[in-house]
């Protein structure tokens, strides 16, 4: 069986899919969508063949800017 999404697809397995990983069991990224450092994220995490997105990824400019935003406000 393979450990990823890549390996599937060497083995002609179109219908592969990952374990389901809780996600605890591995990092979210603050890397904004389509930047360089996401795809960077993105690759590795397809490489490693764990799941692509994270509850807590990053979505828009708008998440960092709220969390910075609130962090002010409890000072």
């Amino acid at each position: 069986m393979p450990d990823s999404v890549l390996e599937a697809i060497r083995m002609g397995i179109w219908d592969f899919e990952p374990e389901k990983l809780a996600a605890v069991e591995f990092e979210a990224t603050r890397a904004l969508p389509g930047s360089d450092e996401k795809l960077t994220v993105l690759a590795e995490r397809l490489r490693a063949g764990i799941p692509l997105w994270h509850p807590n990824d990053r979505r828009t400019y708008e998440d960092v800017h709220e969390e910075l935003h609130s962090e002010n406000r409890k000072e």
